[in-house]
């Protein structure tokens, strides 16, 4: 009961950190990268043993490089996306990626026009879209039997407004990391916010089914309890699996980020954000939602 007690402190702390990333987006927007922009591609391998990222970061800045992603692929090579070079740097590029010990070829170059980044950015939006509708008609088909005090369509649409909450955040971070860092965005960004949904509804069923499940014991057992005491309830029966859960995600994600390749380093980053943001979510902020809801409802 004391998440529902003090709700409007969450709720305010919830609308400082959605206004911020909110502030970060409209102010800074996000970098996007050549999957959504267009550019080059190249496809970079070595004879030998391929040299630092670091070290190749320094070399491609130094050579006049800006805005672009270098990524480990295979055993001994790497990926960069970038944009449109000119015709010196595609002559440049196998020296500039060369090291002392180990030669570059450039196994494959080509450009990725505006049309495709665009088809990739529109197909990006899409799934998103989809994926949001789906959710909101399984809550609404799977608590169809809950219709007291609040209909199963006000669970669905407070999952999704929680679920806005919990993708805005990361937006609004790498907004900021895009423009300090120049940080970009690309499809594996998407993935991850996509995964950041399926698993921040995933935290938020669990309390809404727990919620229905002793709201139907009350009414077998003709108990008369009120529903903001029946949240509250349910939160503290949930609380330590939803904890104990996402503690489980954060360590594997810390773990990928700090130990794994530099290709996923900013898709973990997306996840640990996310994660984050959809833990704090699901506990301090859907269910108090619904005890709003439920109130605003008994008034009228």
């Amino acid at each position: 009961m004391i998440i529902i007690r003090n709700r409007i402190i969450f709720f305010a702390i919830s609308a400082l950190l959605a206004l911020g990333s909110l502030g970060a987006l409209f102010t800074y927007g996000l970098e996007a990268g050549t999957d959504f922009t267009g550019g080059s591609l190249a496809e970079v391998r070595y004879e030998g043993a391929r040299p630092e990222t670091s070290m190749l970061t320094k070399q491609l800045e130094s050579a006049g490089f800006h805005g672009f992603s270098l990524r480990e692929s295979g055993d001994n090579g790497y990926t960069l996306r970038a944009a449109t070079l000119t015709n010196e740097q595609r002559g440049n590029l196998a020296s500039i990626l060369s090291s002392e010990t180990s030669a570059a070829n450039i196994s494959q170059l080509s450009e990725v026009g505006p049309t495709i980044g665009v088809e990739l950015r529109n197909k990006a939006y899409v799934a998103v879209g989809l994926v949001l509708l789906c959710i909101l008609l399984f809550i609404a088909f799977a608590f169809r039997k809950v219709s007291k005090p609040i209909s199963s369509w006000v669970y669905g649409l407070i999952a999704l407004v929680t679920l806005g909450f919990d993708v805005l955040i990361p937006l609004g971070f790498f907004a900021v990391l895009g423009h300090y860092v120049g940080v970009q965005v690309d499809t594996l960004f998407v993935t991850a916010i996509l995964t950041i949904l399926g698993f921040s509804i995933h935290d938020t069923i669990v309390v809404f089914d727990r919620t229905r499940e002793n709201l139907r014991i009350n009414e077998e057992k003709g108990r008369r309890e009120d529903f903001a005491e029946t949240t509250g309830r349910s939160i503290n029966q949930t609380f330590v699996r939803s904890i104990n859960t996402s503690l489980t995600v954060f360590l594997t994600l810390v773990a990928l980020y700090m130990l794994g390749p530099v290709s996923t380093e900013y898709f973990a980053l997306t996840l640990l954000v996310g994660i984050i943001a959809g833990t704090y979510s699901s506990i301090f902020l859907a269910t108090p939602l619904l005890v709003v809801v439920e109130r605003w409802r008994a008034k009228k």
